[in-house]
């Protein structure tokens, strides 16, 4: 009897490591993912910026490929030196690049505008051609490492309902542990008490 109540204690010890590491993990993963919602999702819409995927070398080592950077409406006037902005190759077509600004050129006339000329932090020469404040779509405010190969594989309507598709099945798993946990612990206290009521049973008789 004592070797299987040793037997049960261990079993119970097992599954209930196996019960919080599971647990801790699904609470765990389901926080990522709504940290990776918001940052995706909800921020962008409520800020007005625009996510865009780093797709090339250009921008390394602070933005390697994959990198999803969340772009910001800027003022031009905002834009110093050293900005990382997301501008369009042609002002009106979805092309766009995202590059740091070296170099500030002033207008020679008093109504003319400013021009910017950019380069990627990898590349040893600028761009070819100076940017103009209408190829500009903002600068960069904050970037996620790696998330953008997912945004190029998920388009903006089914991003905005895997994200929160996920995020409601790690909290049903997380929900099934505690219950599936609940149940088995359920389970041991009437086997303890089914095998208590066995030990203390009448004894058989002894005869001489």
């Amino acid at each position: 009897m004592s070797e299987r109540r040793a037997a049960q204690d261990a079993q119970k010890k097992e599954h209930g490591v196996l019960y919080y590491l599971g647990l801790g993990l699904s609470w765990g993963l389901l926080a990522f993912v709504v940290l990776i919602a918001a940052l995706v999702i909800l921020v962008p819409a409520v800020t007005r910026s625009t996510p865009y995927t780093i797709l090339t070398s250009s921008m390394e080592p602070g933005y390697p490929p994959g990198t999803l950077v969340i772009v910001k409406p800027i003022d031009v006037d905002e834009i110093a030196i050293g900005t990382v902005i997301t501008y369009q190759l042609e002002s009106g077509k979805p092309e766009v690049v995202t590059h740091r600004v070296t170099q500030i050129i002033q207008p020679n006339l008093p109504d003319g505008e400013k021009s910017f000329v950019t380069k990627g932090d990898a590349n040893s020469e600028p761009d070819a051609e100076p940017v103009k404040p209408v190829q500009i779509r903002g600068a960069v405010w904050y970037a996620v490492p790696w998330i953008g190969w997912v945004n190029n594989l998920v388009n903006g309507d089914m991003r905005a309902v895997i994200i929160p598709l996920i995020a409601g099945l790690l909290f049903l798993y997380g929900g099934w542990l505690i219950v599936s946990n609940r149940l088995e612990k359920r389970r041991d206290r009437r086997a303890a008490l089914a095998a208590e009521r066995d030990a203390s049973g009448p004894a058989d008789d002894v005869t001489a």
